[in-house]
């Protein structure tokens, strides 16, 4: 996997980053380019927009933080990447006050809608910025995931609270503003006219396993891995997952 140097890192994004990659690679060969046009929303500082880069695309990063943006400028220059990355401060809701309408092959929207104030208008605007038969790739917070973590943790009342709530929240300390059903994104998705090519379940158990488990037992980190890969396409695990991948395709 490239970019992904650290086990644990590799078990929170293994998952999405398979999918995303196949996705950029199905956009190269049917647009008959080798080198892809991605704009990364909420990038932050690169988790996924220096491995894209390094696959060859172009990725434009539009993130609020300036903070964030120059630590993409310092990551993107370490990995040789820094000619075919750009950081440009803004969000989703004022996307077009930054880039174009219809200028990009494959759009990430990743960890963004939990903290916006209209999710809807969110993925309408990754939509718009989308090429025809351009590709969608969003990621949220689970519901389910939430849910399962805090009964673990023996937060019974917590866990209640967030099952029933309209927006998914555990109480006034959770962190996440909101969380999502796969339906609910997928809806999301359907409802911009995208036909959505694919949902999985990620980090179902990833967040779950003790940690002095994984780093210390032999072969751990791979079984794992191969466990979520397993898991994440099955709807049964999409319940419990702690984020959700949907991939939308723009239809020609």
């Amino acid at each position: 996997m490239s970019d992904q140097p650290r086990p644990r890192a590799s078990l929170r994004t293994a998952v999405v980053w398979e999918v995303l990659k196949e996705a950029l690679d199905r956009q190269a060969a049917s647009a008959g380019r080798d080198a892809l046009d991605v704009l990364d929303t909420g990038g932050g500082t690169g988790n996924f927009a220096v491995p894209v880069a390094r696959l060859g695309h172009r990725v434009t990063v539009v993130d609020p933080s300036p903070n964030a943006l120059f630590a993409l400028e310092r990551r993107a220059a370490e990995a040789g990447v820094a000619d075919r990355v750009r950081g440009v401060q803004g969000d989703i809701l004022g996307l077009f006050d930054v880039v174009e309408r219809d200028g990009f092959d494959a759009v990430l929207c990743h960890g963004v809608l939990e903290y916006v104030d209209d999710p809807a208008e969110g993925v309408r605007n990754a939509v718009a910025a989308l090429r025809p038969s351009g590709a969608l790739s969003l990621l949220a917070a689970g519901l389910g995931g939430a849910v399962l973590a805090r009964a673990l943790a023996g937060h019974f009342t917590e866990a209640r609270q967030a099952l029933t709530d309209p927006a998914g929240r555990w109480g006034e300390g959770d962190p996440v503003p909101r969380r999502f059903t796969a339906d609910q994104l997928s809806e999301l998705v359907s409802g911009t006219g995208l036909d959505v090519g694919a949902v999985h379940g990620v980090r179902v158990f990833a967040d779950l396993v003790p940690g002095v488990l994984v780093d210390t037992e032999p072969g751990a980190v791979d079984a794992l891995l191969k466990l979520e890969a397993a898991a994440a396409e099955l709807p049964a695990f999409h319940s419990v997952a702690t984020q959700l991948h949907v991939l939308g395709e723009k239809r020609a």
